[in-house]
């Protein structure tokens, strides 16, 4: 009898070897969610120059000693124009947010402290400090600096920094391309006809929906009937695919049909069995030099599997740096009974700041898993638990 393996272990050598993708140049429009594979430096200080925060006067703050001060204006400067004076004492120049402060001036004073007086300006009150209401050059950040790093995923504010930046385009790891076939003669694509005994392939939308979300590129190779001709047919075009992910056709016996169908023609397998629940028959391996990996064909099986595997593969795969999961600890909201010699993960909501296990952890209901905000992870053997108690989490949301 084949062992299984802990899940520790078979990430450990899902990973082990793991390519990553090549890198290519990307326009900053379509560089969300992208993985940086160099830093990125600024192309330019930010802002360029002193600027005014404000729209008001630019004064000298000497000349405000005593409020009301009345100062002359010598001139106007909207954003964007360089200015073309130098303010001396008893002098203020009228002033536009985002416009260069002229030599002189060390501070701006709002309009709404001001009153317009024939050829000059009256400042009742406000602040009188040098520097007030004035952006320094390279406050933000100065040419050169190294602002983002590599292996970061880019966010929308990312985006907005690059652009600040002066990059139009950045050095992104290419989206990895997994091809992913769903098997079984029980399966249909919702929306088509089916007999009482088919089911919709709800594991192949949802797998598809995991990869692009996690910075794949997903190739929807379709469903393969249990036929090792059909399966062996279905995955001919992969070439170009940077893995190879199966959806079902795992299980021990007569339905081990994905091992039979593609062993002939260059799978190899590391492992196929797995301590955990839900999700025990799971295959890793190489199809044609190209990694594999082969998903249980219940749904949230699948699911699970592909969030603890698969998307660790994908982080690897895209050079990102940060914890493909967000884990913790949480107390529970109902006693659990003890733990068998596999690793658990059970679909649970967070109530009050508590964790609420499902009443019934069925593999293939997908409600409670779309409804779940954690999986409380049991090693094996976790004794029984009472309310209260801490187990460990790993967060959904951001999965």
């Amino acid at each position: 009898m084949t062992a299984l393996l802990p899940v520790a272990e078979a990430q450990a050598r899902i990973l082990e070897g793991m390519p990553r993708a090549q890198s290519e140049a990307v326009p900053l429009r379509h560089a969300v969610g992208r993985v940086l594979a160099v830093d990125v430096t600024a192309q330019r200080t930010q802002p360029p120059a002193d600027l005014s925060a404000m729209d008001g006067y630019a004064v000298r703050s000497a000349d405000l000693a005593a409020l009301p001060a009345r100062l002359d204006v010598v001139g106007s400067i909207p954003a964007g124009a360089a200015p073309k004076l130098s303010l001396q004492s008893g002098q203020a120049a009228r002033i536009f947010t985002g416009a260069i402060v002229p030599s002189g001036a060390d501070m701006i004073v709002i309009q709404e402290n001001t009153t317009p007086d024939s050829g000059g300006v009256i400042v009742r009150e406000g602040e009188v400090k040098p520097g007030k209401h004035i952006r320094r050059a390279g406050t933000d950040f100065r040419l050169g600096d190294a602002l983002l790093g590599q292996g970061r995923r880019l966010s929308a504010r990312d985006i907005a920094l690059l652009s600040a930046m002066d990059s139009p385009n950045v050095l992104a790891t290419r989206r990895p391309r997994i091809a992913v076939l769903a098997t079984g003669d029980e399966l249909t694509r919702p929306g088509a006809a089916r007999g009482p005994a088919q089911i919709v392939a709800a594991s192949l939308d949802g797998l598809l929906a995991q990869i692009e979300a996690w910075g794949g590129e997903a190739i929807d190779l379709g469903i393969a009937r249990d036929r090792a001709e059909d399966i062996a047919a279905a995955v001919v075009q992969t070439d170009q695919a940077d893995m190879l992910v199966t959806l079902g056709g795992a299980s021990v016996g007569d339905h081990d049909l994905v091992r039979a169908a593609l062993g002939p023609e260059g799978l190899t397998l590391d492992f196929w069995k797995i301590a955990m629940r839900p999700g025990k028959p799971l295959m890793s391996g190489t199809y044609r030099g190209t990694p594999f990996l082969g998903l249980p064909g219940n749904p949230v099986s699948a699911l699970v599997c592909a969030l603890l595997f698969l998307k660790p593969a994908l982080f690897k795969m895209t050079g990102d740096i940060a914890p493909p999961h967000r884990v913790g600890r949480m107390p529970l909201a109902k006693a659990l009974p003890a733990n068998d010699q596999r690793q658990d993960y059970l679909r649970a909501q967070v109530r009050d700041g508590r964790a609420l296990p499902w009443p019934t952890q069925d593999s293939g209901e997908l409600n409670p898993l779309a409804q779940s905000d954690v999986l409380i992870v049991r090693p094996p053997f976790d004794p029984a638990r009472e309310p209260g108690s801490h187990v460990h989490i790993l967060e959904l949301q951001h999965s």
